[in-house]
């Protein structure tokens, strides 16, 4: 199984570079420019400046404002954060009906959304690809079902055969401190006769990329589909020497 880069990060659990994953058309989705985790709310001076040094230069916030309020800890100043609250819970049909079957907290409720909000994940595609130089990391509050469907989009709009992409989602749901979290999660699969990992494959199959990147202004969707800059353009391999922007 492919394990994707863990970053070494003090008061990350959950973080790791999407990069280093094989593509279906030869090589790996490039180094150091999409970072995935979860809450950055813990991590110290340290864990900030191994950040720094991994290249990291922004951060995508995908949590609700609530959410976001509780945090209590200082950004460094060079960091620059954007907040997209992936939700939406103005819809409030979508969310009573995902509440109240639990859906939410599995990736049953991934294609759904997408397709009941997507200008929710274009705002977030926009994000990722006007941050300024450098490596963007993006983050939920636990870095599995917001911050899992964004990393599954990016994998597969980089042509990333589907095992490594299951692999990296099962990374975290694997974790040790999200044992509690993850039974009530599999239980919820399992009324809807699936597993945690079914249920993220069968979102990753009906996963259409199309409508979203049409939703995109042409400068925004060329970012997204060269990761940045760092693939080339049509091919889709990846320039020679060629970093995070």
């Amino acid at each position: 199984m492919v394990q994707p880069r863990k970053v070494q990060v003090d008061g990350l659990l959950n973080g790791r570079d999407l990069g280093g994953l094989p593509r279906s058309r030869g090589g790996d989705t490039p180094r150091g420019v999409f970072f995935r985790s979860e809450s950055v709310d813990r991590v110290s001076t340290r864990g900030w400046n191994s950040l720094h040094a991994l290249g990291v230069r922004t951060v995508v916030d995908l949590r609700q404002d609530a959410e976001r309020r509780l945090d209590a800890s200082r950004r460094p100043a060079w960091l620059e954060t954007v907040q997209v609250d992936h939700d939406g819970l103005e819809n409030t049909t979508f969310w009573a009906d995902h509440w109240s079957n639990g859906r939410s907290g599995t990736a049953l409720y991934y294609l759904p959304h997408l397709h009941a909000m997507p200008e929710r994940t274009v705002a977030v595609l926009h994000a990722l690809a006007a941050a300024p130089p450098g490596g963007v990391l993006f983050h939920c509050a636990a870095g599995r079902d917001r911050t899992g469907l964004i990393a599954a989009i990016l994998l597969k709009v980089a042509d990333v055969e589907l095992e490594p992409i299951v692999s990296d989602y099962l990374i975290t749901t694997t974790m040790d401190v999200r044992a509690t979290e993850e039974v009530t999660a599999g239980a919820v699969c399992s009324s809807f006769g699936t597993t945690t990992e079914q249920a993220f494959r069968a979102a990753v199959a009906g996963l259409d990329v199309q409508p979203l990147l049409t939703a995109l202004s042409p400068e925004v969707r060329t970012a997204i589909l060269t990761w940045r800059g760092t693939l080339a353009p049509e091919k889709g391999q990846r320039k020679p020497g060629a970093e995070a922007p």
